[in-house]
């Protein structure tokens, strides 16, 4: 047996978080914990938590970002193994348990993420190719975007102690950027089956709130490619999509009249050259 850690982050999503609560609680295989770490919401989150669901162990904080809340989940958690949901996803009932199956068949792997269903205004959509998930050792495939969900991972312990934690200076791709530091790290065991619903289209997704996302992957992309840790091959295939990054920032930047912005990036792509 997993003792499995389910660590929830949320913010002002209490209809949405209702959904994801219930999908865990039904789960086929039942996690250790269940932890929720209301990030200052003001929509009356944290009562609800403790009126509907009070057998989870419901945290409330200051408004921090979800790394930092994510992060506060992991310092809590007593399992050895680790989950995350969004609070606006929701997992299908055999989740965890054909996750911890495929974990114990395969022992050798310390994070596993999963195929899964996306829902857009309501309606179920096709991922587009470059959002086709991988196995093994994909750090490489990670580099252009966010290539795996935090609400599909299944995640040891001992992968935090290596790697680090979620990195709450980037106000968006956090998730992108602690991929990469488990990827040049870690194989992922991946499972093809769709085991998660991800519900997109809202208005409060940090894609929609922040202009030049790629701005935080550059940052990620110069972390990694800085730490030494990297392989000659993962090196050089990190620099080559940090620049093809900072060239179409830098041009979106442009058009958009931010010349000290554009400049900026120029300098970082040339510095990579």
């Amino acid at each position: 047996m997993l003792k499995i850690s389910v660590i929830i982050p949320t913010y002002n999503r209490r209809e949405t978080l209702v959904t994801a609560l219930s999908s865990v609680e039904q789960q086929s295989y039942p996690a250790h914990e269940i932890i929720v770490i209301d990030d200052g919401s003001t929509d009356n989150t944290y009562n609800l938590l403790k009126q509907k669901f009070p057998n989870i162990n419901a945290i409330f904080q200051p408004n921090q970002g979800v790394s930092h809340a994510r992060n506060r989940g992991i310092e809590q958690a007593t399992g050895d193994w680790l989950a995350f949901l969004d609070s606006d996803d929701e997992w299908l009932p055999h989740k965890l348990e054909t996750q911890v199956r495929h974990l114990i068949d395969n022992p050798e792997y310390k994070i596993c993420h999963t195929e899964e269903i996306w829902v857009r205004h309501g309606k179920r959509v096709n991922p587009m190719k470059k959002h086709k998930k991988n196995g093994g050792w994909i750090f490489r495939h990670c580099l252009p975007l966010c290539a795996m969900s935090p609400s599909s991972i299944l995640i040891h312990r001992s992968v935090f102690e290596s790697a680090g934690w979620f990195d709450e200076s980037l106000p968006a791709c956090e998730d992108y950027d602690l991929w990469l530091r488990i990827t040049a790290r870690y194989p992922v065991l991946f499972i093809e089956q769709p085991l998660i619903i991800k519900y997109g289209g809202h208005a409060d997704q940090l894609s929609a709130r922040y202009w030049g996302m790629d701005r935080f992957r550059i940052k990620a992309l110069q972390n990694i490619i800085d730490s030494g840790i990297l392989n000659a091959d993962d090196q050089a295939a990190a620099e080559a999509m940090l620049i093809k990054k900072c060239r179409i920032y830098s041009q979106g930047a442009l058009k958009r009249n931010k010349t000290e912005e554009a400049e900026k990036y120029r300098h970082i792509m040339e510095h990579y050259q």
